[in-house]
């Protein structure tokens, strides 16, 4: 169950840092709704970033770089991505008002996109919102096999790198449960939220536009601690998000 309440007309990319700052986040109805309604889950998402675990097939994946993977390169082609409809959802909740706030945000330097690459053609991504030490993870999409979850894979790795500590995924998904992603009571939520933004991290600290190899971002997530990597062999038969 989440809270709702109906956002203002005057939503601005400054009002939507303070609301991530208290726990909440817009959404829309459907692409074609332009209005806004805000969300407080009662049961939050997170993924601990020392609990991350990457299945072993998709290692192998990551680590052999099919694809090229950067940061910050092409946000708007991401969100863009994201906001398309896919064979297992006819409707997104990214409408334009959405678009333009968190295209903004990137533009102040609070919203970053992680892209896959595959013979210079961006196969899939991910976007999501910096706080002081805090990832909002807002939507991913893919157009190959895997390119969700490898964009996901060196999220982690930069995240890791640049010295944050939460990893906020909102909602938690079949998808996301294969990573370690967990759920939490608000309270907690709340405090884990409120220790995260008073702190400094950097999304760039690894060169932000430079490619990432997959087996640099493999040992950065598997320095944070001996549960980073997994050998669970279970196939990748989940639908990703």
């Amino acid at each position: 169950m989440s809270s709702r309440s109906q956002g203002s007309p005057e939503i601005t990319p400054e009002v939507l840092l303070r609301a991530y700052a208290c726990g909440i986040f817009p959404m829309s109805e459907s692409a074609d709704d332009p209005s806004l309604f805000w969300v407080e889950p009662e049961r939050r998402g997170i993924i601990p970033l020392d609990g991350f675990g990457v299945p072993a097939r998709l290692a192998r994946t990551v680590r052999r770089d099919a694809f090229t993977v950067t940061a910050n390169r092409a946000f708007k082609a991401v969100i863009a991505g994201c906001a398309m409809p896919r064979a297992d959802r006819d409707n997104t909740w990214i409408n334009g008002r959405i678009r333009d706030l968190y295209i903004a945000l990137h533009g102040l330097g609070h919203c970053h996109s992680i892209e896959v690459w595959r013979d210079d053609e961006l196969v899939g991504g991910l976007y999501g919102v910096s706080l002081g030490r805090a990832f909002f993870g807002e939507s991913m999409f893919h157009e190959a096999r895997d390119a969700s979850k490898v964009a996901l894979v060196h999220l982690v790795a930069r995240l890791i790198a640049g010295g944050f500590v939460l990893l906020d995924t909102q909602f938690v998904t079949d998808h996301l449960r294969q990573f370690g992603a967990i759920e939490i009571p608000r309270r907690r939520y709340l405090n884990l939220l409120d220790h995260a933004i008073r702190g400094e991290a950097d999304v760039a600290k690894l060169t932000a536009d430079a490619p990432l190899s997959g087996t640099e971002a493999l040992a950065i997530i598997a320095a944070r601690g001996p549960t980073a990597v997994s050998s669970d062999p279970r196939p990748a038969n989940i639908l990703e998000a």
